[in-house]
C-alpha cells in the first residue's frame, strides 16, 4: 500500500492557505489540508518577529509529496517559506485507504 506523508507549512494568512488547500484537494494530489492559526516566534534579517500565522498540514502520500512540495513553493507567499516533510511510520488502515483514495 502506498506510503502516507505530511507536509508542513505556514502561511501569513488563511486567504493564501485556502486557495492551494483546495487546488491541490481539487487536483487530487491531497487527501486533505488541516489548518489552524498559531502564533510564532522567529528571526528575520536580524530581528526577532511575533506573528500570528497559519499553520498548514498537507495529508498526501509518498508519490504525490514531490509535486505538492513544488506546488507549496511557486505558489507560497513567503520569500523562504517552510515546507518540512513529516514521514508517518504507523496510520490506521481505514485512514490510509481514504488517503490513497482520495489521492487516485
Amino acid at each position: 500500500m502506498e506510503k502516507p506523508i505530511m507536509i508542513v507549512s505556514t502561511y501569513p494568512n488563511k486567504k493564501s492557505i485556502s486557495k492551494i488547500a483546495n487546488n491541490l484537494v481539487k487536483e487530487k494530489l491531497v487527501a486533505c489540508v488541516n489548518m489552524t492559526k498559531i502564533s510564532s516566534v522567529y528571526s528575520w534579517q536580524g530581528k526577532i518577529e511575533n506573528a500570528d500565522e497559519f499553520l498548514a498540514i498537507f495529508k498526501t502520500t509518498q508519490k504525490n509529496k514531490a509535486k505538492v512540495k513544488n506546488q507549496i513553493k511557486i505558489t507560497h507567499p513567503y520569500k523562504v517559506p517552510e515546507i518540512a516533510e513529516i514521514q508517518v511510520n504507523s496510520i490506521n488502515k481505514p485512514y490510509l485507504a481514504w488517503l490513497v483514495e482520495s489521492t487516485l
